[in-house]
């Protein structure tokens, strides 16, 4: 059982990093980035999502790029600095903020993209040796099925063994765990998609396909 004194001094510390990492987690990048190049409303071309695949459709691929890049950022940001002002337990609470910002932000209704990048960012923070493992398997999966979905699925689900495995240390098992929970969450309508056989592939023209983001 937690100490209770303890516990009393550290939930406000917790706290303050859970809403710090969702608010900068819930900047959207991908929708600024498109409206400030005048290219319109990202939310209403393609999967209508916010993430990076998504910006891609546009048609501006340095958009996209540097969109992947600041959606990572800010989830290494929220859990980096929560780690140097109050150590691990923030770090992790932080990082989880920041994925569900991405997921949920407030300012769009609840309604992100499917935090991919951002989840990624976070557990190179959090557990870096996990990360590039799930990462190389992304690839592979990509490599040899095409379907970005399903690399981020199997790559993600994987996920909780390799920080078992790589680093065996049960809190980071667990919210690699938990990463890949709403990782599945978000892919809901790709998974029926990929059981149906109706998913795109990568580098395919397909109406029906949202992608990662």
């Amino acid at each position: 059982m937690p100490d209770p004194i303890s516990w009393d001094f550290a939930w406000p510390y917790l706290s303050a990093a859970l809403v710090g990492g969702y608010l900068l987690g819930s900047i959207p990048f991908g929708l600024v980035l498109t409206r400030l190049s005048g290219l319109g409303d990202l939310r209403k071309i393609g999967s209508r999502s916010i993430g990076a695949t998504n910006v891609l459709r546009t048609g501006r691929k340095d958009l996209a790029f540097l969109t992947m890049l600041l959606d990572g950022g800010k989830g290494a940001a929220a859990a980096g600095l929560a780690w140097y002002v109050g150590g691990p337990d923030p770090m992790l609470v932080a990082g989880l903020g920041a994925v569900l910002g991405h997921n949920f932000p407030v300012w769009l209704g609840f309604r992100g993209g499917k935090g991919v990048a951002t989840s990624i960012a976070v557990l190179l923070a959090v557990a870096w040796p996990a990360a590039l493992a799930l990462c190389a398997t992304w690839l592979l999966v990509a490599a040899v099925t095409r379907y970005s979905s399903l690399a981020a699925l199997v790559s993600f689900l994987l996920s909780p063994a390799y920080a078992w495995f790589l680093i065996g240390d049960l809190q980071r098992v667990e919210f690699a765990a938990l990463l890949a929970g709403l990782v599945v969450l978000r892919h809901t309508s790709n998974i029926g998609r990929l059981l149906r056989g109706e998913e795109s592939k990568i580098g395919a023209s397909g109406r029906s396909s949202d992608g990662n983001e």
